[in-house]
C-alpha cells in the first residue's frame, strides 16, 4: 500500500513539476512558432517524452549499475539548462527580426509537423533534474524495479502536465483566435526575451 501511494504520488510529482519556471518559459518559446493547436499540444507531449527519456535513462544506469552520480555535477547540469533556453530564446528573437525586416509570416510561424526540437529541449531539462530526481527516488524505494517505475510513471505525469501547459500558451497564437499579427509577434518577442532572461539568471545562480 506504501508503495501505491509512493507511486500515485509520483504521477503528481510529474504533473506539477512540468509547471517549473524554466520548464514554461521554454515550452512557452516553442508553441509561439506554431499556428495550429495541435501542433503545440505535440510539441509539449514531445517536451515531456524527452524529458522522460533521460531521467528512466540516467535513472537504469544509476539504480540497476550502482553508478555514483556526485551532487556537485547538478549545477554543471543546471547551468547547460541555462545555455539551452538562452540559445532557444536567442533563436525565436532572430525569428522575429527576419518578420519584421520581411514582413513574411513564415517567419515566426512553423508548419511543419516534426518536433525534435522539442524532444531535444525536453532530453536537456531532464538531464538537469535527473540526478537529485534519482537519489529522492532511491532514499524512499529500496527496490529497483519499483524505483523505475516511479520514474516512469513521474514522467508520464510531467508529459500530461506539459501537454496542458502547452495547450495554455499556444493559445493566443491559434488560429481560432484572431489576434493582431502585430499583437502575436509582441507575444513572441517577450517570450524570447523572457526565454533569455530566465537562461541567464539560471547560468548566473549555477556557475558563479
Amino acid at each position: 500500500m506504501e508503495i501505491l501511494t509512493l507511486l500515485a504520488f509520483a504521477g503528481f510529482l510529474g504533473f506539477t513539476h512540468a509547471f517549473e519556471g524554466d520548464h514554461l518559459v521554454a515550452i512557452s518559446a516553442l508553441v509561439t512558432k506554431r499556428e495550429k493547436t495541435v501542433l503545440a499540444l505535440k510539441d509539449g507531449v514531445f517536451w515531456g517524452l524527452g524529458h522522460t527519456s533521460t531521467i528512466l535513462l540516467i535513472g537504469i544506469v544509476i539504480i540497476l549499475g550502482k553508478v555514483t552520480f556526485l551532487e556537485g555535477n547538478f549545477g554543471y547540469l543546471e547551468a547547460l539548462v541555462g545555455v539551452m533556453l538562452i540559445v532557444l530564446g536567442a533563436h525565436r528573437l532572430y525569428k522575429v527580426t527576419q518578420f519584421q525586416q520581411n514582413h513574411q509570416h513564415s517567419h515566426i510561424i512553423d508548419h511543419s509537423h516534426k518536433h525534435h526540437l522539442a524532444y531535444g529541449v525536453g532530453l536537456v531539462h531532464g538531464l538537469a533534474g535527473s540526478g537529485a530526481m534519482v537519489l529522492l527516488v532511491m532514499t524512499e524505494i529500496k527496490e529497483p524495479v519499483s524505483s523505475i517505475v516511479y520514474l516512469l510513471i513521474f514522467g508520464l505525469g510531467s508529459v500530461l502536465g506539459m501537454l496542458v501547459a502547452s495547450s495554455l500558451f499556444s493559445m493566443p497564437f491559434s488560429k481560432t483566435l484572431s489576434l493582431d499579427v502585430r499583437l502575436k509577434t509582441a507575444l513572441t518577442l517577450l517570450s524570447a526575451l523572457l526565454c533569455m532572461g530566465f537562461g541567464s539568471f539560471v547560468l548566473y545562480e549555477n556557475l558563479l
